[in-house]
């Protein structure tokens, strides 16, 4: 556990995180440039640790921040927001005490060492949403999900979706295939060998299939993709050692990075959840993929953002300190691979330059897209001191890339590429901003095809959002 440091000599994001996120009600947001296009109807959804700290101490890593849902609604009448924290159990009882009382990925429970055990690892419901017909998930990678209102994100409570029984868990990394409406998932359960528990849900979030496999030893599993009739995970070669959890130490310092065993790559069949193969390729690190599918001879493409090894998670945990030091770069590469058998045939690093949060458009999900978008660093940024400060579009066609045009000191949020509902070959992308100038938040909206211009409409928002992990759009 971390005592809050000075605010002197950081980096401008550290003031965005520097206290707690304030929340707000339903508010008509002010247009600050340009205007909301007409065919952008819907709502965005953002997911993100606004919590960092309570009662003077700081969290142990960015994961274990408390999690708050942004909502902007876009209908004819112009654009509205609202703010809310997830009203998990622990963080309501962590209000009521006005302390930490958890233990979480980075951290462990405060006071005795048998809190450890006594107090479960709090849901923080902090990674990234799901919007369905009826109500929205905030997920998170270790429990079940938390239901909340679409339009006010009220919160309901923990939502079993129907199959998550004797404490199975529901990571925040759903595939949603836009032609089924089918929604796939999954969750591990930790033991001397994890299990991977993997979900196929109808369009209502319904779980209607289930099935499981054993991996070797505890490691990270926060991804996977859909890539046509497949599901295809690749577990890398980072391990839990048990002794040092025993002995009070937190998960994320007791992972480990064992290169030697390399990267296990596991093919599914979607329609069955059958295992079609099992392999073992060179090792790596991702927390994300960007995307999949199967080309005309057969072969799996896959879409990763790649780290060399797991120094990533040492910057994370640093960033709720407000400094970071550690250098963690993640490039897009490409996976080819036989579903037969698993084994890859080639890795290609597709591009040099730092690729974080990528998302191809939601229609594209599991085929092949001619887009990708991620979150960067712009050029001459040191990455070991900042956040990614940069968005991007990748086109597979020509093999070009283009940037948005920021600032200094303004932070976008994961960039979603969004359909517009009168044009069909229209889209545009969402971001929300952090303003390190002024303090201040923002949503941008830029046309697709000019992500290097001006964007096309820019709306304030009533506080600061902290920088977040993942969101959704959800039509009109």
């Amino acid at each position: 556990m971390h005592t809050i440091i000075n605010k002197s000599t950081k980096k401008a994001w550290a003031s965005a995180i520097a206290e707690p996120a304030k929340e707000f009600s339903l508010t008509q947001l002010p247009i600050l440039s340009g205007k909301i296009p007409d065919g952008l109807r819907g709502t965005l959804y953002r997911n993100g640790p606004a919590r960092l700290e309570r009662g003077g101490k700081l969290m142990g890593h960015w994961f274990d921040g408390d999690g708050a849902i942004l909502a902007v609604h876009f209908t004819d009448a112009g654009a509205t927001a609202v703010y809310r924290y997830v009203q998990t159990v622990g963080y309501k009882a962590e209000t009521a005490a006005d302390k930490l009382l958890y233990g979480n990925y980075g951290m462990t429970a405060p006071g005795a060492i048998w809190n450890q055990w006594l107090r479960p690892v709090k849901n923080a419901a902090n990674t990234s949403a799901i919007a369905l017909p009826d109500k929205l998930l905030a997920l998170w990678e270790g429990g079940k999900p938390y239901a909340l209102n679409l339009q006010t994100l009220e919160t309901y409570g923990e939502d079993d979706l129907g199959g998550l029984n004797n404490g199975l868990a529901y990571s925040a990394h759903y595939k949603r295939d836009n032609q089924t409406g089918e929604i796939f998932n999954f969750g591990i359960t930790p033991g001397l060998n994890a299990k991977l528990n993997i979900y196929k849900s109808d369009s209502t979030g319904k779980i209607i299939q289930k099935a499981a496999y054993s991996l070797d030893g505890i490691s990270i599993v926060h991804d996977f993709v859909l890539a046509g009739q497949y599901l295809v995970f690749c577990i890398p070669p980072v391990r839990l050692n048990f002794f040092p959890v025993l002995l009070g130490t937190n998960y994320s310092d007791a992972l480990e990075w064992k290169p030697k065993l390399g990267t296990q790559i596991l093919v599914i069949n979607r329609q069955t959840l059958s295992l079609v193969s099992r392999s073992e390729a060179e090792p790596w690190f991702q927390w994300h993929f960007v995307n999949g599918y199967l080309d005309a001879s057969g072969s799996l493409i896959v879409d990763i953002a790649r780290y060399e090894d797991f120094q990533v998670n040492q910057y994370f945990k640093e960033v709720p300190t407000g400094k970071t030091h550690t250098p963690a770069q993640s490039t897009l590469t490409r996976i080819h691979l036989q579903p037969q058998t698993a084994k890859v045939t080639t890795i290609e690093q597709v591009l040099d330059r730092h690729c974080e949060l990528p998302t191809v458009p939601q229609q594209n999900v599991g085929q092949a897209s001619r887009y990708t978008y991620f979150s960067s660093f712009q050029k001459g940024t040191d990455i070991s001191q900042e956040l990614v400060n940069a968005i991007a579009r990748f086109d597979y066609q020509t093999e070009t890339l283009v940037e948005a045009n920021f600032k200094e000191n303004l932070y976008p949020s994961e960039s979603l590429s969004v359909k517009d509902t009168q044009n069909p070959n229209q889209s545009w992308v969402l971001t929300v901003i952090y303003d390190g100038n002024s303090h201040s938040s923002e949503v941008w909206i830029f046309d697709s095809d000019r992500l290097n211009e001006e964007p096309v409409c820019k709306l304030g928002l009533p506080s600061v959002i902290p920088p977040g992990f993942h969101g959704t759009w959800n039509p009109a």
